[in-house]
């Protein structure tokens, strides 16, 4: 059974769920659907045309679903799909898509979201990502599954990070970051390989044919590209395969200094 104030605000229209909780002075726009198990913190608002996945709750005064930020928009109805168990913290602005591409906004599933972070129009997240408090996504970042986004970091529009990276805080990210990286700095290098992340997912298998493919791309005096291109040839690991083809697909470029 549904557990909803008498001053939370919801508008004709919006779709609420089983077993939804909505505090006081909480607003749910009339284009929101609710999914079960949704807890919406007191003083929170939901807006636009947003969908929001079971067990997600949002935190006190975030505000999700508002227009974005861009001087361009002109009221387009684009779509925010929020997936499930996600965590949103107090005062997270997540933004509605501009539709320049025809994308969504998107959120996957079991993200943790803390708190004053932003996500622009039109990102793309994964799935089991942390964002610490203050992270700061321009629009069209995307953002692979397991990723760890140190807090006070920014990133620059059309940025990609791919899965299992992670990026140090009070960095600045203008480049993309191939999956499995640990970036940091202002502006954000890559400095290895994700670890400790590594660990707690691979075998010792993947995780020895990674570091192998790592040393030969970034200690090779050959460009990047070149190299992946060779490792992903010369390696047949699956892990090896989605980041050598990250480095040869880059369109902004890979944030690396060589130490010869």
């Amino acid at each position: 059974m549904s557990k909803i104030s008498k001053l939370a605000v919801i508008e004709d229209g919006a779709v609420i769920g089983e077993n939804v909780e909505i505090g006081a002075f909480a607003v749910i726009g009339s284009e929101v659907k609710l999914e079960n198990g949704v807890k919406i913190f007191e003083g929170a608002q939901v807006r636009g045309n947003t969908c929001i996945g079971e067990n997600s709750q949002i935190h006190p005064y975030a505000v999700i679903g508002n227009i974005p930020q861009d001087v361009s928009y002109n009221g387009e109805s684009g779509e925010l799909i929020i997936g499930k168990n996600n965590s949103i913290r107090e005062f997270v602005t997540i933004n509605l898509p501009t539709l320049k591409q025809d994308k969504k906004t998107i959120i996957g599933d079991n993200n943790f979201i803390l708190a004053y972070c932003h996500i622009a129009h039109d990102c793309i997240i994964g799935s089991n990502t942390i964002l610490a408090n203050n992270a700061t996504l321009a629009g069209h970042v995307e953002i692979g599954d397991f990723t760890v986004i140190g807090g006070l970091t920014p990133i620059h529009q059309f940025v990609k990070i791919g899965e299992g990276a992670m990026i140090g805080g009070a960095s600045a990210v203008s480049q993309d970051i191939p999956p499995f990286c640990l970036a940091e700095g202002n502006r954000a290098k890559i400095k290895g390989l994700n670890l400790i992340g590594l660990r707690r997912r691979f075998q010792r298998e993947d995780i020895d044919a990674l570091k192998k493919a790592y040393s030969a791309i970034f200690r090779s005096n050959k460009p990047l590209k070149e190299s992946a291109q060779q490792i992903s040839d010369e390696i047949k690991n699956q892990k090896v395969e989605k980041l050598c083809n990250f480095i040869i697909n880059t369109k902004r470029g890979i944030p690396f200094e060589r130490n010869m």
